[in-house]
């Protein structure tokens, strides 16, 4: 029986791929749980368009994602904090001072997007990367002041 794989399955096939699996294994796991449908030309078609519409959703996201990436690679960021001998910092600048930093601009991004190999210990310019999308990445300019 050829059926049209809603969502991925495992050892099976991913999202869309059209599989050809036993008739019990169909009617009684994949159908019930939603993870696949018969493959007659109505459903094949019917997939198709809405494939289509996933698509250009999608690139409209990445499209929106990529504008957001160049105004936050535009505008540096500064972070004053208190510092002492040599430069180096009491504590650290971690991902969540600089999410607070970027909702000061006006740009609303989930410190988990932000990819800090290690927290910054001393002064200085950082350059630090900002997933926005899975095929987006922003760049961002840290500056790490020491406060008066």
């Amino acid at each position: 029986m050829k059926v049209i794989l809603k969502e991925d399955v495992d050892r099976l096939g991913s999202m869309g791929d059209i599989v050809n699996v036993k008739p019990g294994f169909a009617r009684n796991y994949l159908i019930p749980r939603n993870l696949a449908v018969e493959a007659n030309p109505r459903n094949i078609k019917e997939f198709e368009h809405h494939k289509r519409v996933l698509q250009q959703k999608a690139e409209r996201i990445k499209n929106a994602a990529q504008h957001l990436a160049e105004k936050i690679s535009s505008s540096p960021v500064t972070i004053k904090v208190k510092a002492g001998e040599e430069d180096k910092l009491f504590g650290s600048v971690t991902t969540i001072d600089i999410e607070k930093a970027l909702k000061e601009k006006g740009f609303e991004i989930d410190r988990k997007k932000i990819m800090l190999e290690e927290p910054i210990k001393r002064l200085g310019e950082y350059r630090v990367k900002i997933k926005l999308h899975r095929d987006v990445l922003a760049e961002l300019t840290v500056q790490v002041e020491k406060e008066d």
